[in-house]
């Protein structure tokens, strides 16, 4: 057998991880000693401490980092990577090529933005004939896959296989991943503001129209199990029939573009694509940076500029917390649309009425991905204020939505899906809308890092 040799972590650090819980894993990696490790040697050793499920995945990353390669990119590599971050930037993606963190919009009319590796894979369509696709990797379900490629271990994942609401991939005989859904960019986007509610207290939103950018077939879904059986979050971003709305304007302006696969900022030969981040709010901070690739609904896909994956809704389980595949998260309906404080301004409102791609939701989110229990898929639980809109404060916190949902100066939005609160270890009154929004969070910088860029953010 022909044998190759590749930096892993030490079979020592095999051992130290299977008797750490996964709190104490970061802290186990960081201590351990690396090694050059035969590659049947260590499939031996794995298998006798039960890490053969890893060292499958392992091989996996390899295949999908050579390919990085192949096609005229820098794979990652955990023990150089081509970016140090620092403890003020905050990335939780440390293979992202450069993050232009610069949010004046007379500046930079796209706002912040990401470049990130790029993947060429094959879609499987309906007919059974597949197509070339290009998608990002932005977690694994399993820590050391994780740690290779440089994108965020997220274990619950892995909840998500047998659900329904996964696809299974495989590689083929040239190293690329197979998927058996496929994606189509084709579609014209549009949005319809909604009218005022008669209360007066919704405006603009819901809307009375959506028609989202992009559209999934059945078999798709961005949790994509792979043969060694771990999960990754692989989000597809241009095919053929286009690319993604998320990707920015050759000209920068941040308005309506053509699905243009000679946009300078989808870089096929680069092997990388830069996508527009969004910003949000978690714990009381903002710069809470995360992207939006696909969603279980036309309406946040259209709102969000996002693709309709309707197979994500079938993922476990609306509502709970801890459990399932996913987490809650917290837009609101009716947020503050202009900026009295400069805090900015929020709530889906706000960005149904904005122009495309000028203003974005600003969610409160609960966790960030330091926390063994972050998954990329978020279900949405929408809030709706009951005060006038100068009496409505921005939404920071989960503890601040949880209070004011107390003092009845928020309730559940009167269109949510399921109706009952279901009591979870984040909110007992918020209830959820049946919304799933994958939304991997990137970046959550210091306020000293907005205004600056690193690495290459553009292509």
């Amino acid at each position: 057998m022909k044998r190759f040799k590749l930096p892993l972590l030490s079979l020592f650090a095999a051992s130290l991880f299977l008797a750490c819980n996964n709190d104490d894993t970061e802290n186990v990696v960081e201590q351990v000693v690396i090694d050059e490790v035969a590659e049947d040697s260590l499939e031996e050793e794995a298998k006798s401490k039960g890490l053969f499920h890893s060292f499958r995945a392992l091989k996996e990353a390899r295949v999908l980092l050579r390919s990085i390669r192949r096609d005229g990119g820098v794979p990652y590599n955990f023990f150089r990577p081509a970016l140090q971050f620092t403890d003020a930037q905050n990335v939780f993606i440390p293979s992202v090529l450069g993050i232009d963190y610069r949010t004046d919009r007379s500046v930079v009319p796209a706002g912040p933005t990401a470049r990130f590796p790029m993947f060429q894979g094959l879609e499987t369509l309906p007919d059974g004939n597949q197509r070339k696709g290009y998608y990002v990797i932005t977690e694994s379900s399993d820590f050391f896959m994780a740690k290779k490629l440089g994108v965020i271990y997220a274990p619950r994942m892995a909840a998500s296989i047998g659900s329904g609401g996964e696809q299974k991939g495989h590689f083929n005989r040239r190293g690329r991943l197979v998927f058996e859904g496929s994606v189509d960019f084709s579609p014209k986007r549009s949005l319809v503001t909604g009218g005022t509610s008669d209360d007066g207290l919704l405006f603009g939103f819901p809307p009375a129209e959506v028609n989202p950018g992009a559209i999934a077939d059945s078999n798709w879904s961005s949790y994509v199990v792979l043969p060694s059986g771990v999960v990754i979050n692989a989000q597809m971003v241009a095919n053929e029939t286009g690319i993604h709305d998320r990707i920015p304007n050759p000209e920068g302006n941040g308005q309506e573009q053509e699905d243009d696969l000679n946009n300078p900022n989808l870089g096929i030969g680069q092997a990388s694509v830069v996508l527009q981040i969004l910003d949000g709010w978690q714990n009381g901070k903002p710069y809470f940076f995360h992207i939006v690739t696909d969603t279980s609904d036309p309406g946040p896909a259209t709102i969000e500029l996002g693709v309709f994956a309707p197979r994500l809704a079938n993922l476990p389980t609306f509502g709970l917390f801890p459990g399932g595949s996913m987490l809650p998260f917290s837009p609101t309906a009716n947020g503050r649309t202009t900026d009295t404080d400069g805090l900015g301004v929020q709530g889906l409102n706000t960005a149904s009425l904005s122009d495309r791609q000028a203003q974005d939701p600003t969610n409160t989110f609960p966790i960030d991905p330091s926390d063994i229990r972050y998954a990329p898929m978020w279900d949405a639980h929408i809030t709706e204020f009951t005060v006038p809109e100068n009496e409505r404060p921005i939404l920071k916190s989960f503890d601040e939505v949880n209070q004011l949902l107390e003092e009845g100066i928020l309730i559940p939005f009167r269109g949510n899906a399921n109706p009952s609160p279901l009591a979870n270890s984040l909110s007992n009154l918020l209830t959820a809308t049946g919304a799933i929004i994958n939304c991997p969070v990137v970046t959550q910088p210091e306020e000293s890092v907005i205004g600056t860029k690193i690495g290459f953010p553009t292509n």
